[in-house]
C-alpha cells in the first residue's frame, strides 16, 4: 500500500485533469487476486465491483477521490508570467514563493518584490489575483511554448519521509485514500464490495455524484485525508484531531451530518478490536459523503 502511495503522490491529477492517476489505478485493479469488474464514466470515474468470498445483503461502497487541488492557467502576460485560478480551495498566503510544475516544466509563484510595496502592501498578503507564476521566460511567445491557457499546475514537492513514520507529500489528499482502497484488493475481500476512484472532488464533489446514481449504494464511507491543526501556537480547542491519534472518523462536516448508527459501530469495533482511534473537534471541511449521502435515493453514509 505505501509502494502505491509514493507512486499516486507523484502523478498529476489536478481537478478535471486525473488521466495519469486514473491510468495507474485501473492497472493496480487489473493485479488484484480479486475478480473485479471496472468501468470509468462519463466524467471519468473509477467503479470497481470486487467480488468477494461471500455476497453481502448490502450494497457498500467505498470511495475516495483521485484529484489534488492546484493551478490553472487563465491568461499571459507580454511580459512571459502566467496568471492563474485556483482550482480547489488556495489562500495566497500557502502558495506564495511555491515552486510548481506546468507540463512538467518548473516555475516559481511571485508577486511584486517586497522592497517595491507600499507600507500597507507589507502588512497584508496579496490577493491570489495579483500573484503570477514566472517561468524563466522573457516573452509571451516563449511562454506559450511551454503553457497555454486551460493547461493546469501542480505543486513541486517530492514524497519525503519523516521521523515516526510521517510522510510529506504532495496529493496526499487523497492519493492516501486511493491507496488505501488498492490495499483493501490485495487479496479477495471477505464479501462483495463496490470501490470508486471519483473525479472532481476539490471543485465541489461533483464526481460522487455521479457515482451516487449509478451505484445506488445502502452505505457509503468516504475515504479522504483531513487537517490536524496540532501544531506548535495551536490552543488545544482549536486542534481538528492529532496525528497518531489514529484515524478520524466523523460525526459532522459543514457538508455532511454522518449516520449516527453507523459513527457509533465504527468507533465501538475499533474499541473491541484495540485501534486507536478519533474524531474531529471542530465542524470543517467536508468530501465525497455529502455527494454520496444525497443523490439519487440516498445512502447511509
Amino acid at each position: 500500500m505505501m509502494t502505491h502511495l509514493k507512486k499516486l503522490c507523484a502523478l498529476d491529477g489536478v481537478s478535471g485533469c486525473e488521466e495519469p492517476v486514473r491510468r495507474y489505478i485501473l492497472a493496480a485493479l487489473k493485479a488484484s487476486p480479486a475478480e473485479i469488474t471496472a468501468e470509468v464514466d462519463p466524467l471519468g470515474n473509477i467503479i470497481a465491483r470486487v467480488k468477494g468470498r461471500q455476497t453481502a445483503a448490502q450494497t457498500v461502497l467505498f470511495a475516495a477521490h483521485m484529484d489534488e487541488v492546484g493551478l490553472i492557467v487563465t491568461n499571459i502576460t507580454e511580459e512571459g508570467y502566467l496568471r492563474f485560478a485556483p482550482v480547489g480551495g488556495l489562500e495566497a498566503r500557502v502558495i506564495y514563493g511555491r515552486r510548481v510544475l506546468i507540463n512538467g516544466r518548473p516555475g516559481v509563484i511571485g508577486g511584486k518584490a517586497v522592497h517595491l510595496c507600499s507600507k500597507e502592501e507589507k502588512t497584508e498578503m496579496p490577493s491570489l489575483d495579483k500573484l503570477l507564476i514566472d517561468m524563466g521566460v522573457e516573452s509571451r511567445e516563449a511562454a506559450e511554448k511551454i503553457a497555454v491557457p486551460g493547461d493546469r499546475a501542480v505543486f513541486d514537492s517530492a514524497y519525503t519521509k519523516l521521523e515516526n513514520g510521517l510522510i510529506k507529500a504532495r496529493a496526499l489528499d487523497d492519493r492516501a485514500g486511493c491507496a488505501l482502497l488498492l490495499g483493501m484488493i490485495e487479496e479477495v475481500p471477505a464479501y462483495d464490495m463496490v470501490l470508486a476512484f471519483t473525479v472532481q472532488e476539490e471543485i465541489g464533489a461533483r464526481g460522487a455524484k455521479a457515482v451516487a446514481f449509478t451505484v445506488r449504494p445502502d452505505i457509503a464511507v468516504a475515504i479522504d485525508a483531513t487537517t490536524a491543526a496540532d501544531t506548535a501556537g495551536v490552543p488545544t480547542e482549536k486542534q481538528v484531531c492529532r496525528v497518531f491519534g489514529g484515524p478520524v472518523v466523523s460525526f459532522m462536516d459543514r457538508s455532511t451530518l454522518y449516520d449516527r448508527p453507523l459513527y457509533e459501530r465504527i468507533r465501538g469495533i475499533a474499541e473491541e478490536i484495540g485501534v486507536k482511534s478519533q474524531t474531529k473537534t471542530t465542524i470543517a471541511g467536508g468530501n465525497d459523503a455529502s455527494s454520496l449521502q444525497r443523490a439519487a435515493g440516498g445512502a447511509r453514509v
